[in-house]
């Protein structure tokens, strides 16, 4: 591990150049009749995009705000367009008020749902 010394003396670890810190694969769980993902959201982001994979979980950016279930109504709408399932084979399992949620996929496996979103 390389270290660097900060203005005010301190040494602290250097950041990894490869930006690989806190990333880690995508984990899913099989369920009969589909998937469950995990999926951490950013509500209020700029744009609505998946941006990649924290801590296991699909992270994802929405640009709508967490009133009235507008966020969870823009995520579901965004996941079925890449997964190319109609919205009604998406459930949210948990996390209707948080940012880490757990979607239902039904009707596809992990090796589908993996490779259609990354």
């Amino acid at each position: 591990m390389k270290w660097t010394t900060t203005v005010m003396g301190a040494r602290r670890p250097s950041p990894d150049p490869s930006g690989a810190a806190g990333r880690s694969s995508l984990q899913l769980a099989d369920i009969a009749g589909g998937t469950v993902l995990g999926v951490r959201v950013i509500p209020r982001a700029g744009h609505t995009a998946i941006t990649g994979v924290r801590d296991g979980a699909l992270l994802v950016r929405l640009a709508a705000a967490p009133v009235e279930g507008a966020a969870n109504a823009a995520l579901l709408e965004l996941l079925a367009a890449h997964l190319r399932v109609p919205i009604r084979s998406l459930s949210l399992l948990s996390g209707g008020r948080s940012r880490a949620k757990r979607v239902r996929i039904a009707g596809l496996g992990r090796a589908d749902v993996a490779t259609r979103l990354l």
